[in-house]
């Protein structure tokens, strides 16, 4: 991994043991000692502290950047209030495919921060910087100045709460406050990606290895984990979350993917709206659905899907659940599937059961109960 670039936290990594592997250009912890699913469970039942320094972040700023943000997003900005709101958005291309999925945060009137997939940074900046040349804004890719870490699971408020120089209580879900974190000016965040209740910190780079290692010592009371790359994608998997590259891409439209509720056609003329439009009144024509098997077998990606007797194509995300203890992913399927349909999986050579079922496949993270 000679060539792979390091977050800030890399040498933490080291010391706790973890299997490094290359992810979007870095040297990532896939696992550490303890093994994905002891990180999963700890999540689920307690709390997980993950790396996610590899995102690329954003800064959009000046008179126009409500109007640059609300043109290359289907989602709605301006429905954010300044300083405390964050959205889940995409930029799509004007065929309606999907450059990426990210967040938006409103950070004061005229300024954001945009949060995308380290994988698509430099594709993102591009298709941002495009647009741009019509506006008067100006851009910051803060990616290398900023850490991200992630705190997840029913115990993270108990164990952050202290840690904090505002009142977590006072920030509900996709909402944020600029903070101290252990001492390091950030911003907190109540987001995450697992389906669980929990926070993602940003902060100065120079500050990631004091707030991890902070972090880490509070919360070892409370059963916090280190946790990689492997339990983080069980974790959404389970609760159906898109991952660029596997559920959602270029090729495929949100409208596609079940995240019609991102594209607030009303809003007026955004990159992608029109082919959109069209979409939504004639209906797309497939639809990425949930599986779940119902014989034992591990749906990796790449598999092969049959419904109705045909090929339906190829599993996108597929694991073997450590919360249910099944086979589970996802799938584009004909429109016209419906829940409770069965569906076949091709596993090594033989064809392994399974039906249609809804997202979440999990239904009981602390965000749910």
């Amino acid at each position: 991994m000679a060539d792979t670039k390091k977050t800030p936290l890399y040498e933490e990594h080291i010391g706790l043991d973890a299997r490094l592997v290359p992810f979007a250009g870095y040297a990532m912890p896939v696992q550490y000692a303890t093994g994905i699913r002891a990180e999963h469970a700890a999540v689920r039942s307690a709390a997980g502290l993950f790396d996610v320094s590899h995102m690329g972040e954003f800064l959009v700023s000046g008179p126009d950047a409500l109007e640059l943000i609300s043109t290359v997003t289907t989602n709605d900005p301006a429905a954010l209030t300044p300083g405390k709101q964050a959205q889940y958005s995409v930029f799509c291309h004007p065929d309606g495919g999907i450059v990426d999925d990210l967040i938006v945060y409103r950070l004061d009137e005229n300024r954001f921060r945009l949060v995308v997939n380290a994988a698509n940074l430099q594709k993102d900046w591009d298709h941002i910087s495009a647009a741009a040349e019509r506006f008067d804004v100006q851009l910051t890719d803060e990616s290398d100045t900023v850490a991200l870490v992630a705190l997840q699971g029913p115990a993270t408020e108990r164990i952050l709460e202290s840690l904090v120089s505002v009142g977590l209580a006072e920030i509900g879900f996709y909402e944020f406050l600029p903070g101290d974190v252990l001492g390091a000016p950030g911003i907190i965040s109540r987001t995450g990606y697992t389906g669980e209740d929990g926070f993602e910190l940003y902060v100065p780079a120079e500050a990631a290895v004091s707030v991890w290692r902070g972090l880490l010592d509070a919360g070892a009371a409370h059963g916090l984990v280190p946790a990689g790359l492997g339990a983080r994608d069980t974790l959404r998997l389970e609760m159906g979350y898109a991952l660029y590259g596997n559920d959602i891409d270029d090729e495929t439209s949100p409208l596609e993917a079940g995240l019609g509720w991102l594209v607030k056609l009303g809003k007026g003329e955004f990159v992608g709206s029109e082919a959109l439009s069209r979409q939504k009144e004639e209906g797309p024509n497939r639809r990425l659905r949930g599986f779940r098997l119902l014989e034992r077998g591990f749906p990796r990606p790449g598999y092969e899907v049959s419904y109705d007797g045909q090929s339906a194509g190829t599993v996108r995300s597929g694991t073997m659940s450590p919360s249910l203890e099944v086979g589970i992913g996802t799938a584009y399927l004909p429109a016209a599937a419906k829940f409770g349909d069965p569906v076949s999986i091709r596993i090594r050579d033989r064809e392994v059961g399974g039906e249609v079922v809804r997202f979440p496949f999990y239904s009981e993270g602390s965000l749910r109960r």
